[in-house]
């Protein structure tokens, strides 16, 4: 009996003995696979991109495996879909109409006055954070107040070293593409893609495909703060803007003009009930088009006026203020790149990346909606209004270095 007692008596101190190693050890392999990322300083280049040819699985480094084993978040071939690339849309379609694509390639340059016109615009963009003469909402706050949820938009590649914040409406689908090739989160038939074009569009904005700060918690527990903080002294921090005005006529053409399901149930019934006073409306987005049932660019201004869509959910990220997005008072960003100089900045910031020789920006479609059209599209809309936009966007109008428009702002 006493020996039975004995015997269950270690068989209960062994396993706790056991559960407590596999703690310890789930605990260093991440405080390992993090400080194997951030031991070098930044800017560095990673292992070579995947290669065609045979040799090609050799090329997968330690570092992916132990992403893999750690988080298990890259989409597997089996979940792939048969289609291997985007096909643009048809010349004359309905969604190159609207959208603007534009899939010619251009050769991107880079001007000797480019490394100051970064300098300059980073000076603009730290001047005025710490200049008290603009003040928005979150400005002060410390990058630890911020919340979790707040920080879905920044995405890491630990494998160069590059953290980038994605702005919906500047090209940010290709910059996915870029984030995915270089980090090689994302497998098609057992290897990381190297082409982004290659990657299907539906995987390029699955939040599966990417590591980002929201995601950390998860992955380090306790450690993410203080993580967070390392890699973003160490790591190069990018990310793309555009004039805001001209930003919120492509998100509402391409959400509004379109015939898109979800966007219309969510978005434009309750704006076409509220603003253009329609009590019955059709369940679907096709039905409503067909009866000529669409939101008006009035409406949408309306809605982002309107102080009582802030109260029911955050804007959505498509017309989100970009300093909401990237938070660039609390995050020293050491590239800011802008649509309308994309050739450029994009050469030199995978330059910068050192990875130019191996990766090139897609020659992919470029939204045609210009800063010439704003009279046009605002014409309509009361001046009164226009000011209160301003006033909305202001402080990305001013961080980013965009000159106030006052030929819309004045009789």
């Amino acid at each position: 009996m006493t020996k039975a007692r004995l015997f269950r008596l270690w068989l209960v101190l062994g396993s706790a003995f056991m559960i407590l190693l596999i703690i310890v050890y789930w605990d260093n392999a991440g405080a390992a696979h993090f400080y194997l990322h951030t031991s070098f300083s930044r800017p560095h280049a990673g292992p070579p991109l995947p290669t065609s040819g045979p040799d090609r699985d050799r090329e997968l480094t330690a570092d992916t495996d132990v992403d893999e084993f750690l988080d298990n978040a890259s989409v597997k071939q089996s979940d792939l879909p048969r289609k291997e690339t985007e096909q643009p849309p048809a010349p004359g379609s309905m969604e190159e109409s609207v959208r603007g694509y534009d899939w010619s390639p251009r050769d991107a340059r880079r001007s000797p006055d480019q490394g100051r016109q970064q300098a300059e615009r980073r000076s603009v963009l730290r001047g005025f954070c710490a200049n008290s003469s603009l003040a928005f909402p979150t400005k002060e706050r410390a990058f630890d107040d911020i919340p979790n949820s707040e920080l879905s938009h920044l995405i890491v590649d630990d494998r160069h070293g590059a953290i980038y914040c994605y702005v919906p409406k500047v090209a940010c689908t290709n910059w996915k593409r870029v984030m995915i090739v270089l980090s090689g989160s994302l497998l098609h038939r057992g290897v990381p893609y190297r082409d982004p074009l290659r990657i299907p569009r539906e995987h390029v904005h699955n939040a599966s495909a990417h590591l980002t700060f929201n995601k950390f918690w998860r992955r380090y527990g306790k450690l993410s703060r203080h993580l967070m903080k390392v890699k973003l002294k160490k790591y190069t921090k990018f990310l793309f803007v555009r004039d805001p005005f001209v930003r919120l006529i492509s998100a509402f053409r391409s959400k509004f003009e379109l015939e898109n399901e979800e966007f219309y149930r969510k978005f434009a019934v309750p704006m076409l009930r509220l603003y253009a006073n329609h009590t019955s409306l059709p369940a679907s987005a096709r039905e409503a088009f067909r009866a000529g049932l669409k939101v008006s660019f009035a409406n949408f201004i309306q809605y982002l006026l309107d102080p009582h869509t802030e109260k029911l959910a955050p804007f959505n990220e498509h017309w989100r203020q970009v300093y909401r997005l990237c938070h660039p008072c609390q995050i020293d960003y050491d590239f800011v790149g802008k649509l309308e100089t994309l050739d450029e900045d994009a050469a030199q910031l995978l330059q910068l990346l050192q990875v130019d020789q191996r990766l090139r920006f897609p020659p992919s479609y470029r939204n045609r909606t210009a800063s010439s059209w704003e009279e046009d599209w605002f014409a309509k809309i009361p001046l009164a209004w226009r000011q209160q936009l301003y006033k909305l966007y202001e402080a990305d109008f001013v961080l980013f270095g965009y000159p106030k428009p006052e030929n819309l702002l004045q009789d």
